[in-house]
C-alpha cells in the first residue's frame, strides 16, 4: 500500500508551526519526537527542536520538522512529498523512476528508525521521500 503525505520542514520554529496548524485545522498532534530523544547526534542547543512530527485532521496528514542542523532550510526546498510503501522491490522501482534526469540527495539506507529510507530530487525539481519498513 502506498501513501502519500506533505513534509514541511522549518527553521527552529516547528513546535510552533504544528501547534498553529492543530488549530487552523482542528486537529491532534499524533507524533513529537525531538532531536534528543533519537541516535542523531546534535549540538545542545538543538536537542529540544523537533526531528519529526504528524499532525492529523479527519483525512489530512502532515509530517513537520525542524530538519537537521546542518540543512539550510529555505521556503524553496521547505516542502517534500514522502511516500511510505511496504515492500522494498516497489520502492526501488519508483526510487529509480523517480531519479531519472534528477539527483538523489540520499541514496536508499537502513536507519535508526527501523525502516529503509532515500531522498532525492526529481528532474522538475520536486523533493522526494521514500520510507519502506522493514522487519530485522
Amino acid at each position: 500500500m502506498k501513501t502519500i503525505v506533505p513534509y514541511i520542514f522549518f527553521r527552529g520554529n516547528c513546535e510552533q508551526a504544528m501547534n498553529f496548524y492543530k488549530d487552523c485545522l482542528h486537529g491532534e498532534i499524533i507524533t513529537l519526537q525531538r532531536f534528543k530523544d533519537t541516535e542523531m547526534p546534535v549540538d545542545d542547543d538543538y536537542r529540544e527542536k523537533i526531528m519529526h512530527g504528524e499532525l492529523k485532521a479527519e483525512q489530512i496528514h502532515i509530517m513537520f520538522s525542524d530538519g537537521a542542523p546542518h540543512k539550510d532550510i529555505k521556503e524553496e526546498n521547505n516542502v517534500q512529498l514522502s511516500i511510505t510503501l511496504d515492500a522494498t522491490d516497489e520502492q526501488d522501482r519508483i526510487f529509480e523512476a523517480l531519479a531519472e534526469g534528477g539527483e538523489i540527495t540520499m541514496p536508499l539506507e537502513k536507519t535508526f528508525w527501523g525502516a529503509r529510507y532515500g531522498m532525492l530530487k526529481d528532474k522538475f525539481g520536486i523533493r522526494w521521500m521514500l520510507n519502506c519498513e522493514i522487519d530485522d
